[in-house]
């Protein structure tokens, strides 16, 4: 049946099938399996919070953070806003004050990693308010969305600070996908006037360069996986993991802190120059840190950490 025309044609197309099924379909399924792994809350318990780690420094991280909790916990209210359909919760420590940060977590962590960043705030006249992002924490929630949903959510806690609490000015201080989630806030056409600038740590261009570089340090195979991963999330959750801060940062008005190491291997020095060069106006500035790995730059630089914060904060503030 194969010696006619039609029969080459038919058998050329169960090839191609049989390809399909045998190469392809596989790596489609690695590739949902990753975006499981990595993007998806498959259950209550995950990114829940505080995790015990073999990470010495992380551990470190969340023993001074919990220290700066208790030393606090006079001042701290539980709050609850819903967004969306979407119960979200997070910690307000208010010291009286009429500015506020907003601290905004990487992924997989909760309103608990925020604690260790806050200290150099209420010593600069801030409140401080760290939340559990949807999926993650108590708040509820499927995906991490790289900052696409999750900025909507900032703009909803910022206008509850400032309807509720009176707060007149509120920065963004965001941590990797954070950050991310800062800037896309900031460049909102719905970002009010009282959200003023943004603190940014270890920012990268888009979420899948920074997905390839871990991709790299683990020796796995990038290619065609890492597209594969951005369809999945495409049609999950309608937004692409290759668009991200290098394709929005330009729209940036108001002032930026760029924490960066040179050290940093999944937001690359190099990217971070590029997105500082694109931001159009010159109220910023790019902290350079000669050593911390990506996320883990204050326990390496807590003096000079804190003293960028804070120059920052008054010179804007």
């Amino acid at each position: 049946m194969f010696e006619t025309p039609l029969g080459i044609a038919i058998f050329v197309l169960l090839c191609i099938l049989a390809a399909a099924i045998l190469i392809i379909a596989p790596i489609y399924a690695v590739a949902y399996i990753l975006l499981v792994i990595h993007l998806k809350r498959t259950k209550k318990s995950k990114w829940k919070g505080v995790v015990p780690s073999d990470n010495a420094v992380q551990n470190a991280m969340y023993g001074e953070g919990f220290e700066w909790s208790l030393k606090n916990k006079q001042y701290k209210k539980d709050l609850h806003i819903v967004n969306e359909g979407i119960n979200l919760y997070g910690e307000y420590y208010d010291f009286g004050y009429d500015k506020a940060l907003i601290f905004i977590s990487g992924r997989t962590e909760s309103h608990v990693y925020g604690y260790y960043f806050s200290e150099p705030y209420p010593e600069s006249g801030f409140n401080v308010l760290v939340i559990d992002q949807r999926a993650h924490g108590k708040s509820d929630g499927k995906y991490n969305t790289l900052g696409y949903e999750e900025h909507k959510d900032i703009l909803c806690w910022a206008k509850f600070l400032h309807e509720e609490y009176g707060v007149k000015n509120i920065v963004l201080h965001g941590i990797c996908i954070g950050s991310s989630c800062a800037l896309m806030t900031l460049t909102s056409p719905n970002c009010p006037d009282y959200i003023g600038g943004m603190i940014a740590e270890g920012m990268y261009p888009n979420f899948s360069e920074s997905f390839k570089n871990h991709m790299i340090e683990l020796k796995k195979p990038i290619h065609p996986v890492l597209e594969m991963v951005d369809q999945w999330f495409k049609l999950i959750t309608g937004h692409s993991m290759r668009v991200g801060n290098i394709d929005i940062i330009h729209k940036l008005k108001k002032p930026i802190l760029m924490l960066h190491s040179r050290e940093d291997a999944y937001s690359l020095p190099v990217m971070a120059q590029i997105l500082y060069d694109k931001i159009p106006h010159e109220n910023k500035k790019l902290a350079w840190f000669e050593y911390g790995k990506h996320s883990h730059l204050r326990p390496e630089n807590k003096q000079k950490y804190d003293g960028e914060i804070k120059e920052f904060l008054s010179k804007y503030f």
